[in-house]
């Protein structure tokens, strides 16, 4: 189940930076959101604390405000799962997934971010132990004016006793978290037992998220076929306390800068991910897994392939490549050719 309650590196790398795209939900789910919230919100500033201390913890979030959720957690995870999917859709261009499958699935936000990137997706089913947020999640998808929503199925049921549903993807998002450590390994590969193509791991980006997803990915990676971040299938390199994570940066809304008593008008989401497939990709290049770092003589580029974690230093002579360089983002792919 996703934890309950932002692809840009964060400002003090000395980086210019943007705000990704804002927000914008699928459908009529804006509307729906907005609608549900005023008619719903609460004290948003003690549920709002409340929910991003379980957050931290990696709690389950049976305890915290629904209300609060939907301002404060649900645009960042949203964000998240959005820059995942749209990773993998560039590499897997020919992808046309039919069905979903979301584990702890929250209200839904996997399941949304995978129909902004394929909306013929027709069948989709959630899966969520909380049934305060089945309900929820059978509200908002009736609201949603999208027909895959519409008639997805919502079953209540625990992450360790999935039901006999297979599809073409499986998403499990900020799910691991909330289980214990040691347990990533079976529970990864059961989900990956009912995913027909792909399975999309997603979770919070901090060293117990990625170890997590670390661990995940090594009982996977001789199962089925690495897409993402990874341009390899070997051992993952990182070490000496390191970890793989990136952001996504998106606009708070009102409702949520006064729910987090914020004075900032946008968010860094960090994230740790994995995506793995039945069939095999063509992924050329490196990963870039830090932010970039750029002035007049070169800019820097930290790089993960299979040759391991290795910084690369691209000379402002060299025009082309350094223009690229400039513009590239943290976790973007970086072609070996450039």
């Amino acid at each position: 189940m996703e934890s309950k309650p932002n692809c840009i590196p964060p400002a003090d790398h000395g980086q210019r930076r943007r705000i990704d795209e804002s927000v914008n939900y699928p459908g009529q789910l804006d509307e729906t959101v907005t609608a549900w919230l005023a008619a719903n919100s609460g004290d948003a500033q003690a549920a709002s604390a409340a929910l991003q201390e379980s957050y931290r913890k990696g709690q389950a979030s049976k305890a915290n405000d629904l209300a609060a959720y939907l301002t404060v957690r649900l645009p960042a995870t949203f964000a998240a799962n959005q820059r995942v999917m749209a990773d993998i859709a560039n590499i897997i261009p020919g992808f046309t997934p039919r069905s979903l499958l979301d584990v702890g699935a929250g209200p839904g936000t996997a399941s949304w971010a995978a129909l902004t990137q394929w909306p013929d997706l027709l069948d989709v089913s959630q899966i969520e132990v909380l049934m305060a947020f089945c309900r929820l999640a059978e509200l908002l998808n009736h609201s949603s004016g999208l027909d895959a929503l519409r008639t997805a199925k919502v079953i209540q049921s625990d992450i360790n006793r999935l039901p006999d549903v297979s599809a073409d993807i499986v998403v499990a998002s900020y799910v691991l978290a909330e289980q214990h450590a040691a347990a990533a390994p079976q529970l990864a590969l059961k989900m990956w037992s009912h995913a027909k193509a792909l399975l999309v791991l997603i979770e919070p980006g901090t060293p117990q998220g990625f170890a997590r997803i670390r661990a995940a990915r090594e009982t996977l990676r001789g199962s089925g076929h690495i897409i993402a971040p990874c341009t390899h299938a070997n051992a993952c390199p990182m070490e000496n306390n390191d970890w793989c994570h990136f952001k996504t940066r998106l606009a708070r809304s009102r409702a949520h800068m006064h729910a987090k008593s914020a004075t900032v008008p946008f968010e860094d989401e960090a994230f740790s991910y994995l995506a793995i497939a039945r069939d095999p990709p063509n992924i050329r290049g490196a990963r870039i897994i830090a932010p970039t770092s750029s002035g007049k003589v070169s800019a820097e580029l930290k790089l993960c392939d299979a040759s391991g974690v290795h910084t690369v230093s691209i000379a402002s002579r060299n025009k082309p490549a350094y223009k690229h360089a400039k513009k590239a983002r943290w976790g973007d792919l970086w072609s070996v050719d450039t």
